[in-house]
């Protein structure tokens, strides 16, 4: 009797843990990355259930002033400063993958389907972004940093 008790004890254990384990795996991809191009650093938050990245820094333009958003296809916005603008938006973490979510490319004004895998030991993130189905698409990998 006691070995059963112990194997309904784990099982239920296992069924109401997966859920946590799931969540700190999702949770992994929170803090600031370097673009691959190393002109800009994004920080990657959640708000509610998903995940969304802004750019924390942006490499000045050559006479030392703010980048602005100039191919935005919204005129308004166009003259609005890089540095704060939101880039990654509404990802959702399923079984290793964040999906479900766009980003917005400032240097062509496109914003494209995206999905996002973490690298080895969390240290580095692969974006890949896309229009119509992923194999499509372009990946690029972001370094873990500091803001």
């Amino acid at each position: 009797m006691k070995k059963t008790s112990q194997i309904i004890l784990f099982l239920l254990f296992s069924a109401f843990s997966n859920p946590i384990f799931a969540q700190a795996d999702a949770d992994k991809i929170l803090g600031v990355w370097l673009a691959e191009s190393k002109d800009g650093k994004i920080e990657i938050y959640k708000t509610g259930s998903k995940y969304y990245g802004k750019l924390v820094y942006v490499k000045p333009n050559e006479d030392g002033t703010a980048p602005k958003d100039t191919k935005n296809p919204d005129a308004k916005l166009r003259s609005r400063v890089l540095e704060g603008t939101e880039i990654l938006k509404d990802f959702v973490y399923d079984e290793g993958e964040w999906e479900d979510g766009t980003i917005y490319d400032p240097q062509s004004g496109k914003t494209y389907s995206c999905e996002m895998t973490l690298g080895k030991e969390a240290k580095t993130l692969n974006i890949r972004g896309y229009v119509g189905v992923s194999w499509l698409g372009r990946t690029s990998v972001w370094t873990k940093t500091e803001k």
